[in-house]
């Protein structure tokens, strides 16, 4: 962009704040309201049916919206080609406002199209969680500069996360995004994140990251998730509300650029007990008054047609004015911005109000240099994205992640095992990778030790394939039948155990009973066997209590921090290799 453009905010040499000005000046209702508007966007043709019954993208655009969330990707170049597209169609519109293309995270091994996505094209790293066993600042940095560039490659300009909620209660399906339960090593990563995304400020080669979820989603009733309305009480039985705004307090001093609030309600507190992003007393009174935060704030998915608890009874125009009323910028997963227009216009919302949102909102797409150079390079999208160093790197990461819990003093289980004459029963680990380190046998009968991969327990829930499908949920307990069957290995043969943990489980049947037990936080076979052999070292310690039984989590506060009593084994418990 050269300084002859035909309007000040498209000339690169004014200040953002003097473009943004001169912008919002031009903008009619409908443009300024479209801003406001954050739905999932379909990466395929424009015209296609939208995804999950919505409007096709193209309609999205007529309707002026130009934020976009976007799910799966099984290309980085087919990506990149999709948004370039997307950037060309509206370029060619008056003013040229570039889209903001959104996601959530896509570097692990979660994959649930609510909360986070399978890693793909791009390179795979363990859950947050185990950088909260690792507790390196700088490891995560690195990580979120890997994701940073990433996102750059294929047009990716606001990072859905960090989610740097407390897992103080050990039920919650949400735990394995999370930092883990304690507030001051969550703040350290969480501040360590946001920089690596955005630098020290946002500028054209960062992602705005979106931390959530206002004011800490982890204090759920009963452990239940608010996406679903027996899940929408927060509540604070041990009064530690302030404990769950240490991570927030942070990342607002590190400069996050936006904010999000949880579909959660607060219970039993000062607070109105309605959905967070209803709560004019948590978001204009505590997060831009009390804790001065004058960034973006953009609602949960769907908060409006959907998932607006303990507002009902109101329809969808009044839920829609007590948000705005609360103080939110942008309504995440909403598309219906001629609502808005007909609330200006009925005098039900001052034009002044929505262009103190818009306002922020066109501010980040200058500060990213959107407006600038909004295309991306779609031959280096495919060479950068998911690059070999990256990938190494996101394999060292998930070994060194791993927890030792517990080893045996002696014998063939003892950890690491003794690479090239063993004969190995596992459950989890295919030959191939196992390579010539051990001979792989078909029972345990015949092996000198066994290996067995297992997951944390949970309750299944809703059909197959529906959202609530995809959340791990209820009980932390094994199953009986699966508690025998893993006795029954460990009686017949030494045997080590790992366990895949999205969430704290319920070890103590099996903890006496194997020779070594070991837990991990997304580990793909290859990291896990490098473990298994000394040929990487465990370097993680536990980032939360592991409760001893349900009772005890039954027992214990929401909001508490390692409240379970007689844990089986406490947060930042791990132990090393000798040597």
């Amino acid at each position: 962009m050269t300084t002859d453009a035909r309007f000040p905010y498209q000339d690169p040499t004014l200040s953002v704040d003097q473009r943004v000005e001169d912008l919002l000046s031009r903008l009619p209702i409908e443009d300024k309201a479209g801003l406001m508007f954050h739905p999932l966007g379909d990466t395929g043709a424009l015209d296609a049916p939208g995804l999950f019954g919505m409007p096709s993208m193209a309609t999205f655009l007529e309707r002026r919206i130009n934020h976009f969330n976007i799910l799966w990707a099984s290309d980085a170049g087919e990506l990149a080609a999709w948004h370039n597209n997307l950037q060309r169609t509206v370029l060619e519109r008056p003013l040229g406002i570039p889209v903001t293309v959104s996601s959530d995270p896509r570097h692990s091994f979660t994959d649930n199209p609510a909360t986070a996505l399978l890693a793909g094209p791009f390179s795979q790293w363990p859950e947050p969680l185990g950088f909260a066993a690792v507790g390196s600042p700088e490891l995560v940095r690195r990580w979120a500069d890997t994701v940073r560039r990433e996102y750059l490659a294929v047009g990716i300009r606001v990072a859905l996360h960090p989610q740097i909620d407390l897992a103080t209660e050990p039920r919650w399906a949400r735990i394995s995004t999370t930092f883990g339960e304690d507030a001051d090593l969550t703040s350290e990563l969480a501040v360590a994140y946001v920089r690596g995304l955005q630098g020290e400020e946002v500028g054209t080669e960062s992602v705005s990251a979106m931390a959530k979820h206002f004011p800490g989603g982890g204090p759920q009733l009963n452990g239940e998730d608010p996406h679903f309305p027996y899940g929408r009480e927060q509540v604070y039985p041990g009064g530690n509300f302030d404990y769950h705004l240490k991570p927030f307090k942070a990342v607002i001093e590190a400069g996050v650029a936006q904010m999000m609030p949880y579909y959660g309600m607060p219970v039993g507190t000062e607070h109105e007990e309605v959905g967070f992003g209803f709560n004019k007393g948590i978001i204009t009174d505590l997060l831009r008054e009390r804790l001065g935060y004058d960034g973006i704030v953009c609602t949960d998915w769907a908060i409006l047609n959907d998932k607006f608890w303990g507002v009902e009874e109101l329809t969808y125009e009044e839920r829609m004015l007590k948000s705005l009323d609360a103080g939110v910028d942008q309504f995440g997963g909403e598309f219906r911005p001629q609502v808005l227009v007909d609330l200006v216009r009925a005098g039900k919302v001052p034009e002044e109000r929505v262009d103190a949102s818009a306002r922020r909102l066109l501010r980040e797409k200058f500060r990213l240099g959107l407006f600038d150079r909004p295309f991306v390079d779609e031959a280096a999208a495919v060479a950068l994205v998911g690059a070999a160093e990256a990938r190494a790197e996101g394999l060292a990461a998930q070994a060194a992640a791993s927890v030792l819990l517990a080893n045996a003093a002696e014998g063939p289980a003892r950890l690491p095992l003794a690479p090239g004459g063993l004969k190995v029963y596992a459950e989890g680990l295919s030959a191939e990778v196992l390579g010539d380190r051990a001979t792989l046998v078909a029972t345990p009968e015949e092996a000198d030790v066994a290996v067995l991969r297992l997951s944390a327990p949970f309750e299944p829930r809703g059909e197959a394939g529906a959202l609530e499908s995809f959340f791990h949920a209820g009980s932390l307990d094994f199953p009986e039948e699966e508690i025998e069957r893993v006795r029954r290995i460990c009686a017949t043969v030494p045997t080590v155990v790992d366990v895949y943990l999205d969430r704290p489980a319920i070890l103590t049947p099996i903890a006496g009973h194997a020779a070594a037990l070991t837990v991990n936080f997304g580990a793909e076979e290859r990291a896990f066997v490098k473990v298994l052999f000394g040929e990487e070292r465990p370097q993680g310690s536990l980032p939360f209590d592991l409760p001893s039984s349900m009772a005890a989590v039954e027992a214990s506060r929401p909001d508490v921090p390692f409240d379970t009593a007689d844990p089986l084994f406490r947060f930042g418990h791990g132990l090393r290799y000798e040597g």
